[in-house]
């Protein structure tokens, strides 16, 4: 495979328009995700329109035997990967402490342990062959509290920081990391996370999934650090450092409100 990309959450949303402009470029694709009918009408439209080899592996990335396997199927193809791109991750919406406790460890096992084992595990291939890009897909909720999505804005928090401190590990081994910060997007995400009545996605301008990821692509290219998806977003995530925080968070759970209800 040539300038080989693997991207997870590759099913839908921004990972699945990722996919897509990859393949615009020439480039070869590994697609992850659950969904394996859906990662087969993916492969389907991309090697229709463009000349790239697709592999595509169902795995449940928020179980840690199958990020195992995961590395492991690649690693037997032989393919190194140039380009990993760790897209996969969900939220959900209510207060912590009234929370479905499986769900809420989804969400740390996926969005936190899931994306630095996958991250681990490939890593060191980019490292012997001296080059290599990593996009970890974070959020502007990574620049703030989230009360509402708790869990959620935290582990986005985690992946920017991760992904700094990644960014100068491995800048002398040819390697860039780039952490996305979309706000919110038209994907899966709003119904998953049930936010559908959510003003955060009753602002007049809600990104597509296909701006975001032109956007991520191109930093991603560049090597950029932290790359913020729009002006309005880069003020919110900025607001921390002019603004009390109390204030701050307490402006997020307005956005995020639907409906005033007691914890």
């Amino acid at each position: 495979m040539k300038n080989s990309a693997l991207i997870t959450g590759a099913s839908g949303g921004i990972g699945y328009e990722l996919a897509k402009i990859h393949a615009s470029k020439g480039g070869d694709l590994i697609l992850v995700a659950r969904n394996l009918e859906k990662l087969n009408q993916l492969k389907n439209e991309i090697e229709n329109s463009f000349h790239s080899n697709v592999i595509v592996i169902a795995k449940d990335l928020s179980i840690a035997a199958e990020v195992d396997e995961l590395f492991q199927e690649v690693n037997n193809l032989g393919i190194q990967i140039d380009i990993l791109i760790n897209n996969a991750g969900f939220g959900d919406f209510g207060f912590f402490a009234t929370a479905d406790w499986n769900k809420t460890a989804e969400i740390i096992d996926l969005n936190i342990r899931s994306l630095t084992h996958v991250t681990r595990l490939f890593l060191p291939g980019m490292i012997k062959q001296g080059s290599g890009r990593i996009m970890n897909v974070a959020s502007t909720a990574a620049f703030q509290a989230g009360p509402l999505m708790s869990v959620y804005y935290a582990s986005k928090a985690y992946v920017l920081s991760f992904s700094q401190a990644l960014y100068n590990e491995v800048a002398s081994h040819g390697i860039t990391v780039t952490a996305l910060c979309p706000g919110p997007t038209h994907t899966g995400f709003k119904k998953a996370a049930g936010l559908n009545e959510s003003m955060l996605f009753k602002r007049a301008k809600v990104a597509t999934a296909l701006d975001v990821a032109n956007y991520g692509y191109r930093a991603m290219t560049k090597g950029k650090m932290i790359a913020v998806h729009g002006f309005t977003n880069s003020v919110i995530a900025s607001a921390g450092k002019f603004f009390p925080r109390k204030f701050v968070i307490q402006m997020v759970r307005k956005l995020q409100e639907k409906t005033k209800q007691p914890i």
